[in-house]
């Protein structure tokens, strides 16, 4: 298992990583100046690891109270990645609108094509990390095999 420091690391990274990729490309799928889409970015970000915080401990605390415990079937799995990408999107949809002076449809637009571009993301950041930092006992399988 990763340690706490390691897991600070994975998080900081990610999200500078992210943040260096998302800025300067939705300035120029989205057209809006740079400074903009670097505020709706760190804006986001911030939102986005609070409210990871808030949904997963009242997930958890609801799992815990109907179930007994917080074990995750796939199918719970998939409930708790929509809804958690639900909230966000109700999180942050008004703020985009707002900060940007844009509609709510344009910003649900926006929305969702972050939230498409950091599955992606994550997807390869996590294999990547996971490569450049390997654990001693994925090593240690490794050799074996």
């Amino acid at each position: 298992m990763r340690s706490p420091l390691d897991r600070i690391r994975h998080a900081l990274s990610f999200e500078i990583i992210a943040l260096l990729l998302i800025i300067p490309l939705g300035a120029v799928v989205f057209r809006f100046p740079i400074h903009d889409i670097g505020a709706v970015g760190i804006v986001s970000a911030t939102l986005a690891t609070l409210w990871n915080l808030i949904y997963n401990y009242g997930f958890d605390a609801l799992l815990q109270h109907w179930r007994g415990s917080t074990l995750k079937t796939p199918k719970l799995r998939v409930l708790h990645a929509v809804l958690f990408e639900g909230g966000l999107l109700i999180v942050l949809m008004p703020f985009i609108a707002w900060y940007l002076q844009i509609s709510l449809w344009q910003a649900f637009v926006m929305d969702v094509s972050f939230a498409l571009f950091y599955m992606v993301y994550a997807f390869g950041f996590n294999w990547a990390y996971d490569r450049l930092f390997p654990l001693p006992e994925w090593q240690k399988a490794a050799q074996s095999h």
